[in-house]
């Protein structure tokens, strides 16, 4: 895996070489100053991932105690490239507690401050050096649901881990400019199943025990990451040229939402016929018996509440085109990730417009008057929590407060009004390029708007400037007409 670019706080390099000295000295114990969370300087979650090092590949064994109250035993081993000179080494870790730590087999002595594991190892790391840390924890499966990271479902565990949440579950670099590698090994009562991200790798029974072993065959984020442990069953088929497609339901709901399984083949045709070739190993559903309020683009694997399917009240062809929405965030969001969480119009925009413009192929549900719905209350979401590409931090306390109607449909809009600006074939050159181009990688705001106006063939910089970063909303091109509602007159909120 490449060196995925990195946001870093500037450090200051005097500080560096008065600890170098120190350590010369045998003084490094004194030199280094207090603990302190870091983070990597992402505007909206400052704190978050860690600077000084680059994760290839995290294995990380979970023992399930037969039970989703009790915390989990369980191993993290993160495999690293450091890319710069290290004293300390931070990962994103809270909700659990550490037995022990080593670095590069040695034993290493740790602290938390804040939600971050703060580890001193035997000796300084040095740029450029290979960086093994293991970590003995748990992982604790208790407290509030709507913080995310473990889902405590009605017959076991599943995973939530967005926005900032998979360091709740297991310490990482926690955040989407660092993807990785993930092997996952679980063990649980033999009575149940365990899947996670990627392929089979391995099953071996021990008596009343089964360790299970998945592998991702492509670099994830950790918001990505899922594991289900439950009494589920494991249903399989082919997908386009031969795609392994495996859904994970509750055994009892097997027969009752097989109508609904059998439609993703299809899902992932149609997607394909839009921006070229499925990114991954293989895809399918993971029905919970959970009540999260949301469904989750996990990677391979998404997370999807049992009652989407069961409530009569959701119509047919909303159900149809939220499977949709989950489907295309393997392209827009988990094979092309955000380099920052103020990217994050890129992912749910995208999602949000092919969920609508499959709703307007397959259920004649009009796009454009879903989109002048949109455009309508534009205004209002703009001041509620700001303009698509630079979102209002979350609320305190609320951090999936950042998913907002602006990053939905706000976002989709954004997407309509470029498909009008530069007609429908250069669009889908654009969305064609934009996933080959940066698939399994990272990418900016900046990139894409480059992208589009590399691909129009002239400078798109004001329209973006408008429509990704202004207060108001611009005209609509094509519709003159449209109108969007003054905030005042809609009792808009104001940004928590």
């Amino acid at each position: 895996m490449p060196l995925t670019p990195r946001l870093r706080p500037p450090r200051a390099r005097w500080l560096r070489s008065a600890v170098v000295v120190a350590a010369s000295a045998g003084l490094l114990a004194a030199a280094l100053p207090a603990p302190a969370p870091l983070g990597i300087g992402d505007p909206l979650f400052p704190h978050l991932g860690n600077p000084g090092y680059d994760v290839l590949a995290y294995d990380i064994g979970l023992t399930y105690p037969g039970t989703n109250t009790k915390p989990l035993q369980a191993v993290t081993r993160i495999d690293a490239l450091a890319t710069e000179d290290l004293e300390r080494i931070n990962l994103d870790f809270t909700h659990g507690t550490v037995a022990s730590v080593t670095v590069g087999g040695e034993p290493a002595d740790f602290t938390t401050s804040g939600e971050d594991l703060v580890i001193t190892p035997a000796r300084a790391v040095r740029s450029g050096d290979a960086l093994a840390v293991t970590v003995h924890h748990t992982s604790d499966p208790t407290g509030p649901a709507d913080n995310g990271g473990w889902v405590r479902t009605g017959d076991g565990l599943a995973m939530a881990n967005q926005a900032d949440a998979a360091h709740r579950v297991f310490p990482s670099n926690d955040h989407p400019a660092d993807k990785a590698l993930f092997t996952f090994r679980i063990t649980a009562p033999s009575a149940l199943t365990a899947v996670a991200n990627g392929l089979p790798a391995g099953r071996t029974e021990h008596g009343a025990t089964t360790t299970w072993t998945y592998r991702t065959a492509h670099p994830m984020a950790t918001e990505l990451a899922q594991v289900s442990i439950g009494r589920t069953t494991v249903v399989h088929r082919a997908g386009p040229h031969g795609l392994p497609v495996r859904d994970v339901v509750p055994t009892a709901d097997r027969e009752v939402l097989e109508p609904w399984l059998r439609r993703t083949p299809g899902h992932l045709e149609w997607m394909e016929r839009q921006v070229g070739p499925y990114p991954f190993e293989t895809y399918g559903l993971l029905i919970a018996d959970a009540d999260t309020g949301f469904e989750l683009e996990t990677q391979t694997l998404s997370l999807f509440e049992r009652r989407l399917f069961t409530e009569p009240a959701f119509p047919a062809w909303y159900v149809d085109s939220v499977m949709v929405h989950e489907l295309a965030h393997h392209w827009f969001g988990d094979s092309v990730s955000p380099r920052t969480w103020s990217d994050l119009w890129l992912n749910e925009g995208h999602a949000s417009w092919y969920e609508a413009l499959y709703a307007d192929e397959t259920a004649k549900q009009s796009l454009e008057r879903r989109m002048k719905a949109a455009y309508t209350a534009s205004d209002t979401w703009r001041a509620g929590g700001g303009p698509p590409a630079a979102p209002a931090p979350p609320s305190p306390g609320k951090k999936i407060s950042l998913f907002r109607p602006v990053v939905y449909d706000g976002s989709a809009l954004v997407l309509y009004a470029l498909r009008q600006e530069i007609g429908e074939d250069a669009f889908q050159r654009l969305e064609r390029r934009w996933v080959d181009e940066h698939r399994d990688g990272t990418a900016t705001t900046a990139d894409f708007t480059a992208l589009a106006s590399e691909v129009a063939g002239r400078d798109l910089g004001s329209f973006f400037a408008g429509w990704l970063y202004a207060k108001k909303t611009p005209a609509m091109p094509g519709h003159p007409d449209w109108r969007s509602r003054a905030p005042e007159a809609a009792g808009a909120v104001k940004p928590g």
